[in-house]
This record gives C-alpha cells, structure tokens and sequence, in this order.
C-alpha cells in the first residue's frame, strides 16, 4: 500500500444520529490506509455502542464538563501515530468516497500546515443559516476574500507544525482561526479543498446563535493585535446588520425564500450584538492578562 496512514480524528457528544451515516461514510471512503481515533464528550444517547462498533483505535470517553475543544484537539493529535491528522465533527457526514484523499493530498506540501474541506448544508437547514454555508463554501464563495477564513469541522492538519506549538487551551471558542492565523504568521499555507465535501449545519435559536456569536467573539479579543476601535457599535453592529440582511436578502430571492427573511433579520440582530459584546470581553480579559 502506497497511501500514508492518516489519523482521523472525530469528537461526538450525542450524535448517534449522525454516526449512522458518518462511520459507515468513512469506511466507505476509496482511501483506506487510516486509523481512527474518537473523543465523545459523555454521550448518553447510544453514540458510544455505534463508536466501538467502528473499531476506532483509541476511544476515549470525557464528561462533558471536562470538554474544551483546543484540549480535545491536542489530545487526539497526541494519540495520532500518523504525521497527518485529518478531523471530522461526528455529525459531518462524508459525501461520496472521495473526501479524504484530497485532504491528504493538500497536506503533502510541506509549507501547508492545515487545509479544509468544503461543506453543504442539510436539507432541513434554516435559509439565514443555509446563506452563510453559500458564503464560505458555495461556488463564488465570499470567504476567498476575506482576511482570515477557516473551519475544523471537516479539516487537516500536518502535526511538525502542530508540534510547534498547538491549540491555545484558554480559548472555548475560535480555537482553530487563531491557530491557522498563527500558522499563516509562521509563512505557512492554509489552503481550501472543494474537492473534499461533508454534509453539516445547525438549526440555532436565536439565543444560541448569540451566545456561540459572544463566544466566537470573546476569543477573538482575547488574541486581537489590532485596536479596540476595530470593533464599534457603528460598524459591528449597525452596519454589519445591514451586510448580513443584504446578503439573507439575496440568497433568500435567489432561493425563493422570502418567507423566512423576518427570522434571518431577527437572528442576525442577536448575533452582532453578541459579537460586539463578546469582543469587548475578550479585549478586557487580554488587558488584565497582560
């Protein structure tokens, strides 16, 4: 066999529902030369019996209380015996068999240290969140343009850079965008794989998506190198509302869903005023560290 070994990597908490598509997807995959490493944060919902089913090599059980996604992370990049970790959230499921072959071929390059696949929303998807996935992932994707864009959720890493130096374990939110920000200040690639597709979206309320818009926030502050004026009322809140209803508006005419443009707006309010606040927390924080 020719292929390397890779480490996939897969954190659950009560996705059985998932995993009944998930697993079966990844020994579907046309690229079989992988071990299989889980971390389930204290399911209670039969995830554990479809996990030991797979036959992972390492199935390590935390409660949830002791979950914090940078210590999870390092955790299983300690446990990889291969030089690539490739992650996988357990309610991502593979689309085709074809998706970790092109995220192991984008981390053959030496000066790549991470890269990440494409992802597409469930059917049942909420169109407010539905546009975002059309943002960062769709075909004209707007997050080519953006300063800094990236998610684990369908990823790779190469672990000589990871060994450098890991997740930030004081982060609970935004672990992955500072640590690709901090791979790209090092001079190394972080590179986008379309080829490689994974089925995942979430239906939040309106307080949930506030409370993960503060937390994404709050993580970002904690790590700014920039002024705190960056983050104002005017442009994070005002003005980003209008952006983010612009762009719902588009893709819900696109998409012939108008009925749901009261939702979209409703929600995007909560998550900017979750943002500013979160900032402002995180900005706080790094001050009284320093």
């Amino acid at each position: 066999m020719n292929d390397p070994l890779v480490s996939i990597i897969l954190r659950s908490y009560n996705e059985a529902w998932a995993l009944r598509g998930t697993l079966p997807a990844l020994q579907a995959q046309e690229y079989q030369n992988w071990e299989l490493i889980v971390i389930d944060s204290g399911s209670t919902d039969g995830s554990a019996e479809l996990i030991r089913a797979a036959q992972p090599a390492h199935f390590v059980q935390i409660t949830p209380q002791e979950y914090n996604p940078s210590r999870v992370m390092n955790r299983g990049m300690r446990l990889a015996r291969s030089e690539l970790g490739i992650f996988l959230n357990a309610d991502a499921t593979p689309q085709g068999r074809n998706w970790l072959r092109p995220l192991v071929n984008a981390l053959q390059n030496p000066r790549t240290a991470a890269c990440f696949g494409r992802q597409i929303p469930r059917p049942d998807c909420e169109a407010v969140f539905a546009c975002d996935y059309d943002r960062c992932f769709g075909p004209q994707r707007e997050s080519a343009q953006w300063d800094h864009f990236f998610s684990m959720v369908s990823s790779g890493l190469r672990k000589d850079v990871w060994a450098q130096r890991g997740f930030r374990e004081d982060l609970q939110y935004a672990e992955d965008d500072e640590y690709t920000r901090w791979c790209k200040a090092q001079g190394y690639q972080v590179e986008y794989v379309p080829e490689s597709v994974a089925m995942h979206s979430h239906n939040y309320t309106a307080a949930q998506a506030q409370k993960r818009s503060f937390g994404d926030a709050r993580a970002i502050g904690q790590a700014w190198q920039g002024a705190p004026g960056d983050f104002s009322w005017w442009k994070t809140v005002a003005l980003g509302w209008l952006s983010d209803v612009r762009h719902d508006v588009r893709f819900c005419v696109r998409s012939r869903r108008l009925r749901e443009l009261p939702h979209s707006a409703l929600l995007r309010w909560r998550q900017r005023n979750g943002k500013l606040a979160g900032f402002r927390q995180g900005w706080k924080e790094q001050q009284h560290s320093r």
